[in-house]
């Protein structure tokens, strides 16, 4: 061949071609980074078009930077039909370059198929210029520019399909590097198929086609600055797009975050109350089907409390924590809750039959029976696990909660550190509990709460000398309530402040009362519970009602048991110290049964031991035993300045025993029971009993 290239044209060719190859990988990379389908959308309509301009703006130059003659009449139609193809052949490239793996078959397949495309591109494309003569329709031109197109086409599949991964990495950088020499072999397959079409035959020089430089030139120059602002617009957009994607993206973690917060225990992670309810009705949903049996076990922790109020909420976090993890490790974490403070459920399903639960329970209660580390601490807790299962113990998520909650409490009161399986009789007791609860609730307000008032007497003259105030309910449904029973809901449901409160509120009142009808008067003992003790600020309340009242602190005394003082011995001395600071005396009560050492009763400085009524009523039977050890409580108590007083008198032989022992107060059936506020007055303020 000779003649000539008209080298501007084919450098315009070459822009063209490494645009094309620039669009092609960075449009399908825009793609796999849409995250909606109206984005997607956007990308293949945007990116089709440039490629389609693209692809028949470089046939177009191409062609003409290497005519064999000159131009005749320019055809529309065919130029349109060619632009058209080269729309589809880009659309085409797209498709067949998005997805996630471009497997041989979807690889080789798109090439021949868009190859075609391509060489009727080509073959319209010079159809267009209306060059006459030439070979270009022979079966084995077809077949070439076939051959050569697909090859092509497969090399820039690759290429596109290689950067689908990195959208989120644009790297414009590479892209355009490789771009160079995409486009020249862009260029140099179109001379190919060029050749191949007009073999042996002359190539026109510049001067033979004067319009042909104008003519490149011009369709050069629009394609050139249309794929140009194409371009700048789609990085504008793009980078507009990566903008809202990234916002988009910090809005779903932060709705990610707050979902999270919403379901989740924000201490152990573990699922929360709201969580477990959702999973609990689809998976009694999966058992009402048939797959497998379904148990919920109900888990609290012996003895942590005490570890939370000794050592403070920091230590029991932790252990918390740690606890949870233990639980996880056996227990699936989406089927393990954390209900609140120390108690948890787990939601057990798919088990070929209820001792599988069982099982489970036990391996979970040998399992808590190693101690835990928190802060170079050892720390020991125990579960106590309620059992409910499904359908027999309900059908309904909150019935199975709470009659695992109920076999929970049978288990604590059969010991703890086991597990109990509900039965009808506990959903008695839980009703009651319910019950009494919610009577508790307005029990201050409605007038069903009183006190009741039982003599202490001098141990050896008999003379009145206090009286311990005992709380009692008469609940509107249920009757008078035990306070064994009432106290320990009142102090499970958070309660006993206010009732605690009202007690020391109301015997300072009854006390104003006798005091200003002029009767005599007298110390009045309170209990107080474990939580009272812990309550803060509790002195200051007890001195405040005391002040409003006109008392002087002095004539309340108040009275905690041995274990609950022993439990934290320091805590209760800095608790006794600011008692003592307001004028209040103490009491140490059932004395004898809990683990008192010397040194902590010196440190305590209590006014009265308490001796319990086991030893009082041991009396009774003769032995040398009973005797001994009250001898010792007294000489003891009278040794650290301590008064000593006996519960629990209840025959004369007793009395003797204890006064011949020098006990100071006696208290007990033999003199009086516990009797209401009037009762009290008129028996025991008229006139005192002696003792027999």
């Amino acid at each position: 061949m000779v003649g000539s290239y008209r080298l501007s044209l084919e450098l315009f060719s070459l822009l063209i071609g490494s645009l094309i190859a620039y669009q092609a990988v960075d449009a399908t990379a825009r793609i796999a980074a849409s995250r909606t389908p109206l984005h997607r959308g956007i990308w293949y309509g945007v990116g089709a078009w440039m490629l389609g301009l693209g692809l028949w703006s470089v046939h177009f130059v191409g062609m003409l930077a290497r005519l064999p003659q000159a131009v005749g009449t320019f055809d529309p139609l065919l130029s349109v039909a060619s632009g058209l193809a080269a729309l589809a052949v880009g659309l085409g490239l797209l498709w067949v370059a998005d997805c996630p793996t471009l497997g041989r078959a979807r690889w080789l397949a798109g090439s021949l198929a868009l190859g075609i495309g391509v060489a009727f591109v080509h073959m319209a494309s010079e159809g267009a210029l209306n060059l006459g003569g030439g070979t270009r329709y022979k079966p084995t031109v077809w077949l070439g520019w076939v051959v050569l197109c697909t090859f092509g086409v497969a090399c820039g599949l690759r290429l596109m399909h290689g950067f689908r991964p990195r959208a989120k990495a644009r790297r414009m950088g590479l892209r355009a590097l490789l771009s160079v020499p995409m486009g020249l072999l862009i260029c140099v397959l179109l001379d190919l198929s060029t050749r191949l079409s007009y073999a042996g035959q002359p190539m026109l020089s510049p001067e033979d086609s004067p319009g042909t430089i104008w003519l490149g030139s011009v369709v050069s120059l629009v394609a050139v600055l249309s794929m140009g602002a194409a371009l700048i617009v789609s990085e504008l957009v793009t980078r507009l797009y990566i903008r809202t994607q990234r916002l988009s993206g910090s809005l779903d973690t932060l709705n990610h975050q707050l979902h999270h917060l919403a379901t989740h225990d924000p201490l152990t992670g573990l699922p929360n109350r709201h969580l477990l309810a959702e999973r609990m009705e689809r998976a009694l949903a999966r058992a009402r089907a048939g797959h497998g049996h379904l148990a919920v076990l109900y888990i609290d922790l012996d003895g942590f409390k005490t570890i939370n109020d000794t050592l403070g909420h920091g230590f029991g976090d932790e252990l918390l924590r740690a606890v949870a993890a233990r639980l996880a490790s056996v227990l699936h974490p989406d089927s393990l809750a954390r209900m609140g403070g120390d108690e948890f459920v787990a939601v057990l399903e798919h088990m070929r039959s209820p001792e599988s639960a069982l099982r489970i329970a036990q391996q979970l209660i040998a399992l808590m029976q190693d101690s835990f580390a928190v802060r170079g601490t050892e720390l020991s807790v125990t579960p106590s696990i309620g059992l409910a299962f499904y359908p027999h113990d309900g059908d309904s998520v909150e019935d199975l909660i709470a009659h695992a909650d109920a076999a929970m409490y049978d288990a604590k009161d059969g010991g703890r550190n086991g597990y109990r399986c509900y039965d009808a009789s506990m959903r008695e007791r839980a009703v009651r509990v319910l019950k009494i609860q919610r009577g508790l609730q307005t029990a201050v307000e409605d007038g069903s709460l009183s006190l009741h008032f039982q003599p202490k007497h001098h141990g050896d003259t008999g003379a009145l000398v206090g009286a311990e105030a005992l709380l009692r309910w008469c609940h509107p449904e249920l009757g008078a309530v035990s306070p064994l029973e009432f106290i320990g809901v009142a102090e499970r449901s958070g309660q006993i402040a206010r009732l605690g409160e009202w007690v020391i509120r109301e015997a300072c009142r009854q006390l104003r009362d006798w005091r200003d009808r002029g009767l005599s008067t007298v110390r009045i003992a309170i209990n107080l519970s474990p939580m009272q003790i812990q309550q803060p600020g509790l002195v200051e309340v007890a001195a405040g009602i005391v002040g409003e009242a006109g008392l002087h602190t002095s004539q309340i005394m108040f009275e905690v048991t041995e274990s609950m003082a022993m439990r934290d011995a320091e805590r209760t001395t800095a608790i006794l110290r600011d008692f003592r600071a307001h004028g209040f005396d103490f009491a140490i009560d059932d004395f004898g049964t809990g683990y008192s050492s010397l040194a902590y009763l010196q440190k305590f400085q209590v006014r009265q031991l308490k001796i319990d009524q086991f030893f009082v009523q041991a009396l009774d039977e003769g032995g040398h035993e009973p005797r001994a050890i009250i001898a010792a409580i007294i000489e003891l108590a009278h040794t650290l300045g301590m008064e000593v007083v006996a519960e629990g008198v209840e025959t004369h032989a007793q009395a003797e025993v204890l006064r011949a022992l020098g006990c100071d107060q006696v208290q007990g059936y033999l003199l009086a029971r516990p009797m209401p506020a009037a009762e009290f007055e008129r028996h025991c303020l008229s006139g005192d009993f002696a003792l027999a």
